[in-house]
């Protein structure tokens, strides 16, 4: 299962606003969402295309709510999550899987469970996971293509 969350602008409540739009709540109504952070929705798709394809329905409402998107594709990594612009790149097979993994963006969780505080750094082995965050407990790995990075 690919997973697809999206990290809420501040102040916004994800959930609430999403589906006071009808088209939003129509589009996620097949979906079951969940909360892995305080500032973020997830929903579990079937593959990578249709990860890609439920972003594009939403597109409208994430450059109004949403921060950033991550997707998560297991046979990429099963820890680190990938940019929407790598994940679309992936699934048309403009990159492979090898080539993506030194370029990432690095969130911190903070006391209160919200992804904050993004970082982008290389990473100068191709090991999976091999990046923390010193100053948090706890670190979200995502994967961005080259035209993201710095």
């Amino acid at each position: 299962m690919t997973r697809v969350c999206l990290v809420a602008k501040e102040g916004v409540d994800l959930r609430t606003d999403l589906f006071s739009y009808e088209t939003a709540r129509k589009a996620l109504a097949t979906y079951d969402l969940s909360e892995p952070w305080a500032n973020a929705v997830a929903a579990d798709t079937v593959s990578l295309g249709s990860a890609v394809s439920l972003l594009n329905d939403l597109d409208w409402y994430l450059a109004r709510l949403v921060d950033d998107v991550l997707v998560r594709e297991p046979s990429v990594s099963p820890h680190e999550w990938l940019s929407r612009p790598l994940a679309r790149q992936i699934r048309d097979g403009d990159v492979s899987h090898d080539e993506v993994v030194n370029r990432l963006k690095v969130y911190g969780v903070d006391e209160e469970n919200r992804l904050v505080d993004p970082t982008q750094v290389l990473r100068g082995d191709a090991a999976d996971g091999a990046y923390e965050r010193a100053e948090y407990e706890e670190s979200v790995v995502v994967r961005v293509s080259q035209e993201e990075f710095l």
